[in-house]
């Protein structure tokens, strides 16, 4: 069954799927947005009782509970008589909703404004109009005039309000201003106090040559400021209008880009339209030849080629020809080394372009080597989704592959069955398999990119399994490659992984160095070295949480108390940090109920990791439920040191997690 998802920016709603659940009266659907509103803390009956009514009935009490059963029912309604809630609980003297944190729209809206804060320049405006999306309507929208909704609902529109100008702002910065205008003009007519909206509509208006429209916006700003407020239009307002006037140069759309990499986009295509027919179907083949390039060149080059990889796409399924799309689509054949993809929604419309292409083939042998590079492209980009389709298409596109005998292809294909490698533990021996092919391969037909790729998946095997000696040799191999080649995100993993060496020898540092905390600070300081690194990588799917993460290891896996800040980034570990900072705050009740909350870890190189930092969680509260479970989970992986198939942290040796589950579950 689906799980329940909520809605507050508008009216207060349930739905499972496309369906929307029936909720009965006012009252019902005040109690889920009080409980929303608590975001997955108790409240009491008696706060409930004294925001639904401004003079309480005699039973009132048993009135909140009514609707308490109602909501139950309708939210889980295959849960068995007499058995506990799971998803609106009762705990203490009150009920606490234990959504999962994507379950309620608001709480998604506020995760994509922070997470666009964080994304390069050219990838936060879609990510922001995205998240302005989960809107329809003001927030809590029944409720405008309760005491207890009036300040989130505030909160909640002032981010908004700044998200629209936020957009607004990076979309003038990018060149691209005329995209700002009409969601501005709307902005402000529902919002005409916002200064900074005026400012950045007669600004924009004014990068796309329309002098005189943005001087009258300026000039509305000033009379609605001075006859609806009484003030003066401020210094930034002021300064603009001096600057339109003047005709400022600073005030010029941007110039060229300043990243190398962008440069180099910039000038090869156009040198390209000079050359080639606009829309001539080689120049689409062409175009992502040179985004493969630009790709392993760095960070630029990576986030040029990610923004542009889904417009080349686009224009291939317009020409209504499913081969070339296949080529293009395929073309794209770029190795990845981390299971993790650095724009989930951008892999998705490569997959459903893919599975769209897949079906116009025709069922023709001449049509495999398309249909490989389809299936192995759907297996690399369904990275760190659990679903059955990518391992399928991995296994499909290896088949076709080795029956053409073709090793590029083959190298292609098995960095899909790599990256469909993390489904359950203990999956690191297969791993270091697949890259020692790789590794072969690339040498023997000069796939360097793929060599390179080979040695990286062996550096993470061969880590896993405690053989730090052979990491070693393939950290060696791979830094002469990535020097030799230019190729200068390698770096950025043999640094990690180093810093994970750094954190295996502070683990076996001995008695007086652990007392000193010396080999720990060390490991401390080369990861945070290390995550330097990541600044301008071009790889946010690596880069987010990943220090708060490793830091967290290095703690646990000397025995120490876990110490998390919840105000650090932990991007998608934010659900293993949570428990920790509940238990460290006393709030076991809480703490159990996140702990019961956490879903499996997805399918990557941190299964194992994430399941010790459950299992320390369980551990802390005498969890029996999840300590079954995370033994269950850790148990194919015996002899392996946890996280450390990552290449980059490590959580120490996965049997002394499961002797210290069995300790727990023998007591």
């Amino acid at each position: 069954m689906e799980a329940v998802t909520f809605g507050v920016l508008g009216a207060v709603t349930a739905g499972r799927g496309p369906d929307v659940l029936a909720l009965k009266g006012p009252r019902h659907r005040a109690v889920l947005a009080r409980l929303i509103l608590a975001r997955r803390r108790v409240v009491p009956v008696a706060r409930l009782v004294e925001d639904l009514w401004e003079a309480p009935p005699p039973r009132a009490v048993g009135a909140v509970r009514t609707f308490v059963g109602d909501l139950r029912r309708a939210l889980e309604p295959d849960r068995p008589p007499r058995a506990p809630a799971r998803l609106l609980v009762t705990e203490g003297p009150g009920y606490a909703l234990r959504a999962a944190p994507d379950a309620v729209d608001a709480w998604r809206f506020e995760a994509a404004v922070t997470e666009a804060d964080r994304l390069p320049a050219a990838q936060a405006p879609e990510r922001l109009r995205a998240a302005l999306g989960e809107w329809r309507g003001p927030a809590y929208a029944e409720f405008g005039t309760e005491d207890w909704a009036r300040g989130e609902r505030s909160r909640l529109t002032e981010l908004r309000l700044r998200a629209v100008e936020r957009r607004a702002e990076l979309l003038v910065e990018l060149g691209r201003a005329a995209e700002a205008v009409p969601d501005l003009d709307a902005h402000l007519t529902e919002h005409p106090w916002r200064e900074e909206s005026w400012r950045l509509l007669a600004l924009a208006l004014y990068r796309t040559g329309r002098q005189a429209d943005a001087l009258a916006v300026l000039r509305r700003a000033r009379a609605l400021l001075a006859g609806r407020l009484g003030i003066d239009p401020g210094p930034r307002l002021r300064r603009l209008e001096a600057g339109i006037l003047a005709q400022d140069p600073d005030l010029d759309p941007p110039g060229e880009p300043a990243d190398a990499a962008a440069r180099l986009w910039a000038r090869t295509t156009e040198a390209y339209d000079r050359t080639v027919a606009a829309g001539a179907r080689a120049r689409l083949e062409s175009t992502v030849g040179l985004l493969r390039g630009l790709a392993v060149t760095g960070g630029g080059g990576l986030e040029a080629a990610r923004e542009h990889r889904m417009t080349a796409v686009q224009a291939a399924e317009e020409t209504g020809d499913a081969e070339l799309t296949a080529r293009v689509i395929g073309a794209y054949d770029v190795p990845a080394n981390w299971t993790r993809g650095d724009d989930p929604e951008l892999a998705r419309r490569i997959v459903a372009a893919a599975e769209r292409t897949l079906a116009a083939l025709p069922e023709d042998p001449t049509a495999d080597t398309a249909r490989c590079r389809l299936l192995a492209t759907v297996a690399l980009e369904s990275r760190g989704v659990r679903s059955p389709r990518g391992p399928r298409a991995a296994a499909e596109a290896e088949e076709i592959a080795r029956r053409l005998d073709d090793p590029a292809l083959l190298a292609f294909a098995l960095n899909g069955v790599f990256m469909q490698s993390c489904t359950r533990a203990g999956l690191a021996p297969r791993r270091d398999a697949i890259g020692a092919e790789l590794t072969a391969l690339g040498a023997r037909h000069g796939l360097v990119n793929h060599e390179v790729l080979g040695h990286l998946i062996r550096l993470q095997a061969r880590a896993a399994l405690a053989d730090l000696t052979a990491a070693d040799a393939h950290a060696r191999a791979v830094d002469r490659l990535a020097e030799r080649h230019e190729r200068p995100l390698v770096g950025v993993f043999t640094a990690w992984y180093r810093a994970l060496r750094e954190a295996v020898s502070a683990d076996a540092s001995d008695a007086s160095s652990d007392a000193s905390g010396g080999s720990h600070d060390s490991a401390e300081a080369a990861y945070r070295s290390a995550a330097a690194r990541l600044d301008g990588a071009g790889m946010p799917g690596l880069e987010r949480g990943l220090l708060p993460l490793a830091l967290l290891g290095l703690r646990l896996a000397r025995g120490r108390p876990a110490r998390v800040d919840p105000r650090a980034d932990w991007g998608p570990y934010r659900p293993w940090a949570e428990p920790f900072a509940l238990l460290a705050e006393g709030r076991d009740t809480e703490a159990h109920g996140a702990l019961r909350a956490l879903p499996e870890p997805p399918p990557d190189l941190l299964y194992e990791a994430l399941c010790c930092a459950e299992a320390a969680v369980a551990l802390g509260l005498g969890d029996r439920p999840a300590l079954r479970r995370t033994y269950d989970r850790l148990l194919p992986a015996s002899g392996e040191l946890a996280g450390a198939g990552s290449g980059l942290l490590t959580f120490g040796p996965v049997d002394g997690w499961l002797a210290a589950i069995r300790r727990a579950l023998d007591a």
